[in-house]
């Protein structure tokens, strides 16, 4: 549900690894929907929220002042992703995601995993110059 234009865009929005992350806390919300009832408020809250918050740190790092600050934050969103990983083993082992769902949603987490520790990089590089 995006109304806005591009002169109204958010300055995260400009990443690639926000865009990634997004696309995963979409895909993430609508895999869990058909989880069991009973592993709401455990398992499919904690990936929901693992989620959320690798995009999320994006947005705030993105509006710190400096480098260092976005760096930290970019930290926790790999982090969060690699929290996310071991939540989607899980659901998996007990037979909430099927095998080629597993695989799918994986494949796209690592993806986000990879673009947010590449920007990760080019921050720090930036900074070093």
């Amino acid at each position: 549900m995006t109304t806005e234009s591009a002169s109204d865009a958010k300055p995260y929005e400009r990443f690639q690894a926000w865009g990634a992350c997004h696309q995963l806390v979409l895909e993430i919300f609508r895999l869990t929907v058909h989880w069991p009832r009973e592993a709401r408020y455990g398992l499919t809250g904690q990936a929901r929220r693992a989620a959320l918050s690798a995009a999320a740190n994006i947005c705030e790092g993105s509006a710190r002042r400096g480098s260092r600050e976005f760096r930290r934050f970019l930290d926790l969103s790999v982090g969060s992703l690699s929290e996310l990983s071991y939540y989607l083993r899980v659901a998996g082992d007990l037979g909430y995601l099927t095998r080629s769902d597993f695989t799918e949603i994986e494949i796209h987490r690592d993806h986000a995993s990879r673009l947010t520790w590449g920007l990760y990089e080019a921050v720090a590089r930036r900074a070093r110059r």
